[in-house]
């Protein structure tokens, strides 16, 4: 029942969660309160209106005011109702090496829904959807977007009635979600923003570009220039030196790069993915100044310096997992499964998150770092923490997440100049509750150019080119053996954050002479890849045979960028 509403300038944050923020000039945000006289309840459901966005954020807090405890199974976020069903509905699906491709069905009586169980929002389905009439083109034509501005389990679904409406829904995904609130508590759902176009997809696209670039990404580095990178995974996987790393880095730079990422293998007993993984202190015998030294010498060249980090995964073969091995998920008295040797760290406990937090406060605080890649590369499975009581189970999924979000918080605070780019195998994690912590984020690990086509007009359907991680990765490819033109390499990945996945000292000579070219369109196009309007021409995934898309520099100083 209908008990109060308020009205106001500005937006409120969501306490513990990613939610897109506006100033008192730049929004307005409707608050209705609902009762449930028999039950003792109060749902408030939040609406805020962008003034310069044709979009709105939609949460809802539930709050018990009984003396009796509620146990809430089911707390959505969004509820859109619609006058028919004369709809298209898009999802953006896929897998590993192949996310976010998009999925169009026709609508009509009857339930059509996507979901992720897997404890992160996932690669299988992305929390977007699109309907749209079926006439709807990328230049004309009504459409609606729901994105979830969360990252872990999540539900999106149609229901079409015999009455010819249609509702959608969107939220936490029910599935082993039970949240006890005691009298005064309350539960905050995270938020859906919802768009709309009646100019085709591109206006869509181009209204959640706007709205997440300018509202959501925080920080330093919203809305700047990053710079280029060179991670030398592909360059030596786990088999390196200091002085093997130092090579390439010097290589780089003579080319053109700009930062060197250290990827993964500097720490703990760490030679191959099966030991060390939780054990946050450098190898000397790779590092014999550990990591503080070794991004010294990188800044010595002229190169900024970053590392790669898996914080939320441990090895049963870490010194972590033997001190603690109760810090995982896990089952009483059942048997874990093991995900490329991985446990998962249960990050609904404060104490497991804090102790990865010091680990990795005492590697970074004296050393001359500007750049984290975050990586998480298994799902999540046997999610019981032994932390818990049995009746607060249900909260694990949602809390666990949480924590997630918390270390972000963390580590930002301390080090608020330092470019976190989020990875999970990949795009496993590619949602907008990411980029409130990460600006950017590694896109998937199919870097072959003629695939990356497809999975990056997907992503860019919802999210900025800027935050889409793309680089160019020696040939043959090694995730399905295409050769492709280094040339074609660059111009794909250009439209992206960007850089380089290989060893710079072993490719061909007419390869590394294109470098520099590269990097100088890199810095003469980049602030109109990211700042201006993004439309799309044509679809490679459609006719098979080319790709075009466009950056339009209206409203924007083109003479700024050299035009």
């Amino acid at each position: 029942m209908y008990k109060s509403h308020t009205i106001f300038n500005g937006k409120k944050g969501l306490a513990g969660l990613p939610a897109t923020y506006a100033a008192e000039d730049e929004a307005m945000t409707l608050e209705v309160e609902l009762e449930d006289a028999v039950a003792e309840m109060t749902l408030v459901l939040s609406y805020t209106i962008f003034k310069d966005y044709a979009a709105v954020a939609r949460h809802a807090t539930f709050k018990n005011k009984g003396d009796s405890r509620v146990n809430l199974t089911r707390a959505l976020s969004c509820c859109l109702d619609l006058p028919d069903q004369n709809y298209e509905w898009m999802q953006f699906s896929g897998g590993w090496a192949r996310e976010r491709i998009p999925d169009v069905k026709k609508l009509s009586t009857g339930t059509v829904a996507i979901e992720s169980r897997r404890g992160a929002s996932s690669a299988n389905q992305n929390p977007f959807i699109i309907i749209k009439r079926p006439n709807t083109d990328e230049f004309s034509g009504e459409a609606i977007g729901l994105s979830f501005v969360y990252s872990g389990n999540f539900i999106a679904l149609a229901e079409g009635n015999n009455y010819d409406r249609l509702r959608l829904l969107m939220g936490i995904h029910p599935d082993r979600f039970e949240w006890p609130l005691d009298r005064g508590q309350t539960f905050e759902t995270p938020e859906v923003v919802i768009a709309m176009s009646s100019s085709g997809l591109n206006s869509l696209s181009q209204t959640y570009h706007k709205l997440y670039n300018n509202n959501l990404v925080r920080g330093k580095w919203k809305n700047r220039l990053r710079p280029i990178l060179n991670n030398n995974w592909e360059a030596t996987f786990m088999d390196f030196t200091e002085e093997s790393i130092l090579k390439i880095a010097r290589k780089a730079k003579e080319a053109g790069v700009e930062l060197f990422v250290l990827d993964d293998g500097w720490f703990g007993e760490r030679n191959d993915d099966t030991a060390g993984l939780g054990d946050w202190v450098e190898n000397p015998a790779k590092l014999p100044e550990g990591i503080a030294g070794l991004a010294r010498k990188i800044k010595a060249l002229g190169l900024d310096f970053g590392f790669w980090i898996e914080p939320e995964m441990v090895n049963p073969n870490s010194n972590l997992y033997r001190r603690h091995p109760d810090w995982v998920l896990a089952v009483p008295g059942r048997k874990s499964s093991l995900g490329r040797h991985q446990l998962v760290l249960d990050f609904s406990r404060q104490e497991v998150v804090d102790a990865i937090f010091d680990m990795l406060y005492k590697v970074i605080k004296d050393a001359p770092v500007s750049y984290i890649k975050w990586d998480m590369n298994r799902v999540l499975t046997e999610v019981y923490s032994l932390g818990s009581s049995a009746d607060y189970q249900g909260t694990v999924y949602h809390r666990h997440i949480m924590g997630v979000y918390s270390l972000y918080e963390k580590l930002i605070k301390a080090f608020p100049d330092i470019l976190f780019e989020s990875c999970s195998s990949g795009g496993n994690r590619f949602d907008a509750g990411m980029l409130y912590y990460s600006p950017q984020i590694w896109c998937s690990d199919d870097t072959d150019a003629i695939e990356r086509l497809a999975i990056q007009e997907g992503t860019a359907l919802l999210y900025p080119l800027s935050t889409m991680g793309a680089h160019i990765s020696d040939c043959p490819n090694h995730a399905i053996g295409r050769t492709t033109p280094f040339e074609t390499r660059g111009h794909v990945a250009l439209a992206g954050t960007f850089g380089y996945e290989l060893d710079v000292t072993k490719i061909p000579e007419e390869d590394r002479v294109l470098i520099a070219n590269q990097c100088s369109m890199y810095h003469r196009y980049n602030d109109l890849v990211r700042s201006g309007d993004y439309y799309r021409m044509a679809s490679y995934q459609s006719n098979g045979y080319y790709d075009a898309y466009s950056y339009d520099a209206y409203g924007y100083d083109a003479n700024a960028y050299g035009y």
